[in-house]
């Protein structure tokens, strides 16, 4: 396992670097002068020298390049142009609520998509399987756009059960995080319905019925574990997702996390806190490609020794 997790670390390492590069060359895909498109075309022109100087623009790409690379070794992104702060900075205040708003949808959907699956793969052409099978068509169909507004004009405005916006308590992280577990908890669904029905056929699973053990025991430790690589394959992608992917819904229920920021520096015309919004979502969309790999090897041997 050791010898595994070294290897994908340092096949991950050319990815991070690329990925680097990409987030750091923002600046140069944008069309026209960047600067111009920040200031506008109405300012002066000692401004517009003074913005170009700090953020680089007058040297060459290599030069910069080569800068960057040394102040992200020390997790120096530039200031943020309206607050003056270090990017990294801003940045690293609105993780925890990210991650927060994250875990929230991933528990809930992890505590209805498994259960649920593994249920629909055990009680196949029931009324059980239909459930599971309409859940799963609605639930990947309903745009999270859509679905925010509803719970908050059900639940906040019309029921008053649930405060409509902000981070505060756990009263507070209900609604986001049921608008971004119900299309998660639809693909687990599916998908661990149909990895448990070519389980359930396994000869290991008759073995365990004729010793008389528990339908519980049978199916969700013996069954879903041998189930568990589709499974795993869509908790790292759809975690990905939900770390980095959350900035409608985070600006629905004005969560302060980063795909708030990220929206607010887009319409600030902030490059430098873009730029490192960017690399932040890059980057962990390679983690977690990364810890998933070792979750595969984890699981399966068969995945470290080939």
């Amino acid at each position: 396992m050791f010898t595994y997790t070294l290897r994908r670390l340092l096949s991950a390492l050319p990815v991070l670097l690329g990925v680097s590069a990409l987030s750091f060359s923002l600046l140069a895909f944008v069309p026209g002068d960047p600067v111009d498109i920040m200031l506008g075309d109405q300012a002066a022109t000692a401004d517009k020298d003074a913005l170009r100087r700090e953020l680089g623009l007058d040297r060459p790409f290599g030069e910069r390049l080569a800068g960057f690379y040394s102040g992200l070794s020390r997790l120096d992104l530039g200031r943020s142009l309206q607050s003056r702060r270090p990017v990294s900075e801003e940045i690293l205040e609105r993780v925890p609520a990210t991650i927060e708003l994250t875990l929230g949808a991933m528990f809930l959907a992890l505590s209805i998509g498994i259960p649920f699956g593994v249920l629909a793969a055990v009680r196949r052409h029931s009324w059980v399987e239909k459930a599971a099978l309409a859940y799963g068509l609605v639930g990947m169909s309903t745009p999270g756009f859509w679905l925010g507004p509803m719970l908050i004009l059900g639940f906040a405005i019309q029921l008053d059960w649930l405060p409509v916006s902000e981070r505060g308590g756990l009263e507070h992280l209900v609604l986001p995080s049921l608008t971004l577990a119900l299309g998660l908890s639809a693909i687990l669904t599916q998908v661990t319905r149909a990895s448990m029905i070519e389980v359930v056929r396994e000869d290991y699973v008759n073995v365990a019925r004729a010793k008389g053990l528990r339908p519980f025991k049978i199916w969700f430790k013996h069954a879903l574990a041998n189930a568990m690589m589709p499974i795993i394959t869509i908790i790292g992608l759809q975690f990905g997702a939900l770390l980095t992917g959350t900035v409608i819904v985070e600006t629905i229920f004005d969560w302060p996390g980063v795909g708030t920021l990220l929206f607010q520096a887009i319409q600030q015309r902030n490059y430098p806190l873009v730029q490192g919004c960017v690399l932040l979502i890059a980057t962990t969309y390679v983690v977690v490609n990364l810890i998933t790999d070792l979750a595969y090897a984890a699981a399966n041997p068969k995945v470290r020794l080939g």
